[in-house]
Order: C-alpha cells, then structure tokens, then sequence
C-alpha cells in the first residue's frame, strides 16, 4: 500500500500491523503503549463478518460514535454505505480478507444539512486464534482528515468513496545493492 499521504494515525496503526504480522509474540512487550495513543482508540472499532456476507461491527470507540451520531456495536458495517458506495465497500473487504493485508478508503462523509468532512478509514485483517471462532475479524480505523468542526456538531449521515486503496500483496524480500567502483577498472 503506498502510505505517503495518509494520516498519522493510520500510519501508526499499520506499521502496529506490520510488526505484529512479523512478530506475534514479542509485539506485546516492544510494541506501542496504548496510552500514547488514546485519540487513535477512540476512533478504533471491530468487524466481523457473518455467515450472511454482512460485517457486523463488534466494538467501536467512543469518537466514532459520537461523528455517527449512533453506538455502532451490533450494526452493519456495510449499512455505512448505500448504492454503489455499498457494493465497493463490500467487494472491497473480500479483497482485505482474500489478500490477508490492510487496504484504505478515501472518502467523505456528509450531514443531513449538507456540511462535508473528507475521511481516511483503514482495515485491516486480524489474526484468528487457535480454538477461536473461524469468523473473520477486522481492526478499522475512522478518521478525519481535518473539518471536522466544520460538521457544527452534527453526526455523518452519509459515506461516499473518494478512493480505495487496495491490499499490498508485494512480498518484500532481501534488498542487495551493487557497488561498483570504476576507478580501478580505468588504469
């Protein structure tokens, strides 16, 4: 995923990810604090999808809420959206649970009267136990991308999409850079 241009809370989230992709066990102990980051978990909530292809949200943070204007616990994730915003939000988590890696969406949400904030949402997948239900469960983060005062209080109604960006498959590998010196091959 090309993370140039994300917020800095996504980043932090992915590169949590990334480390726990490559070290399970030891993330707990050198990973980061939660406490360094509480305006991050507050915007944190939890997918699970269903057998009927639906994403119901497990936990949300408390700001998240809040910008909703609702509790999302037990809701459908993918009831977010609607038309065609809906059927690419849906298409676009199979693509995060084929892949097994995180994706973002680029969007905006909108109120009831109209104001606008733009929005930068991460997914990504989370890893199953052993002795753990085979639902898959995702980790997302809903972010804004500045304005948000400009939404005067009011919760988002409505999510459109800007942008996804998909699941980095790349498998990074060794990286050998070649030297060469040319003076001793002039003589």
């Amino acid at each position: 995923m090309i993370d140039r241009s994300i917020h800095p809370n996504t980043r932090i989230l992915l590169d949590a990810w990334r480390r726990m992709q490559a070290d399970p066990q030891s993330h707990g102990f050198t990973g980061p604090d939660a406490r360094d980051h509480e305006n991050l978990l507050d915007r944190i909530f939890v997918v699970e999808q269903r057998e009927d292809q639906s994403w119901l949200v497990r936990t949300s943070g408390t700001t998240l809420n809040a910008l909703i204007g609702r509790n999302l616990v037990n809701k459908n994730y993918l009831d977010l959206w609607t038309g065609p915003d809906r059927a690419m939000m849906a298409a676009f988590l199979e693509a995060i649970r084929f892949d097994g890696a995180p994706g973002v969406v680029r969007g905006r949400g909108e109120t009831l009267t109209g104001e606008r904030v733009e929005l930068e949402i991460t997914l990504m997948p989370l890893s199953i136990e052993a002795g753990r239900s085979p639902r898959l469960r995702m980790l997302g983060l809903y972010q804004t991308l500045g304005g948000e005062p400009m939404l005067l209080g009011q919760p988002v109604f409505r999510h459109r999409i800007s942008m996804l960006v998909p699941p980095d498959t790349r498998k990074l590998g060794p990286q050998l850079r070649l030297v060469a010196n040319l003076r001793q091959g002039l003589r």
